[in-house]
């Protein structure tokens, strides 16, 4: 899992961040499941990068609402 680039996101159109916001919160929920279950995280960052990726998207959808 890569992180996202602020301007690969704002490339974007609204459907597809949409779309990977989506597609992210749904790794995010069963990362955090599996880490809850006890189980070793794969990844131990993972949790991290999406939380980031997430912000990142949430704030390009903020700051197009805003103009």
């Amino acid at each position: 899992m890569a992180s996202l680039r602020t301007a690969e996101i704002r490339d974007m159109s609204g459907e597809e961040r949409n779309e990977k916001l989506k597609e992210l919160r749904n790794e995010l929920m069963h990362e955090r499941g599996v880490s809850a279950m006890g189980g070793a995280p794969s990844n131990p960052g993972m949790i991290r990068a999406l939380r980031t990726n997430i912000a990142r998207i949430l704030t390009v959808q903020k700051e197009e609402e805003e103009l």
